[in-house]
């Protein structure tokens, strides 16, 4: 059991370590095109993997409730929204879609603030992880350890693109690649904390898993629709997003049935 929680806590995380490394081998910073498809990538594996790891066996752990029983999703839904609005308004941060320039801000702070953006994005994933493996924990016929593990690998694959979102910019703009590499950690250390605080915060309220559940997915699909869509529907018009997006959506439906 202890080895399975801690797949799921470490493989986001590697994800994470991996997209890092790419600064490592590719040279310049993320032209506009490719920036475009990572961010249209790991929106659909988000939002795919918030219907079909998390809403679905959030309303299906909540049958007892007969025609109500998607009143904790829903609740859960909106409370996973709020969360990330207080937190999108308290924490400094750069949006992802938002001009880089340097203005008034020095280069460390501007670096702080655009860890700090995808360290918020990591924080709705690892509630997701931790929430699907709460659901294991307890013993939910709804959550299997296979459903689990395969929502820890679709968002190690979409840890992958913000590891390098955050790598490779800053060696573009002068950092050495080592620190560079250590600052695309950084920002995904909050996801195996997240997962574990779930966990165990789930522990004593199993009634309130599909709250959980759902909570996490309202948070992921806030992230998507505040800056991953409009980071992949900039101008110059372009449909690599949307295409990716796609791509990314049918490969987390993909693993979610085949690894089930």
């Amino acid at each position: 059991m202890i080895i399975e929680i801690a797949k799921g806590l470490l493989i986001p995380f590697l994800g994470n370590i991996c997209g890092s490394a790419c600064v490592f081998f590719l040279k310049g910073g993320i032209n506009l095109s490719l920036q475009r498809a990572l961010s249209g990538f790991a929106a659909g594996i988000m939002v795919a993997a918030s219907i079909w790891s998390l809403l679905i066996p959030a309303m299906e752990q909540s049958q007892h409730l007969g025609h109500w029983s998607f009143a904790p999703a829903v609740i859960g839904f909106w409370l996973g929204v709020l969360l990330l609005l207080l937190l999108d308004r308290a924490i400094p941060h750069l949006h992802l879609n938002s001009k880089q320039t340097e203005g008034p801000k020095s280069r460390m702070q501007r670096t702080t603030m655009l860890v700090l953006a995808v360290a918020l994005h990591n924080i709705p994933e690892g509630m997701a992880v931790g929430a699907v493996y709460a659901g294991w924990l307890s013993g939910s016929a709804d959550i299997p350890i296979t459903g689990a593990l395969t929502l820890a690998i679709g968002i190690a694959i979409q840890n992958f693109p913000e590891g390098a979102i955050i790598s490779i910019p800053l060696r573009a703009e002068g950092m050495k690649k080592p620190q560079a590499f250590i600052y695309g950690i950084i920002s995904g250390i909050v996801e195996p904390v997240g997962a574990l605080l779930t966990i165990l915060a789930a522990q004593y309220i199993v009634p309130a898993l599909p709250y959980l559940l759902s909570l996490a997915a309202g948070a992921m699909i806030y992230v998507v629709v505040e800056e991953l869509i409009p980071e992949m529907s900039t101008e110059p018009h372009s449909n690599i997003g949307a295409i990716l997006f796609a791509a990314g959506f049918t490969l987390m439906l993909t693993l979610d049935v085949a690894l089930a």
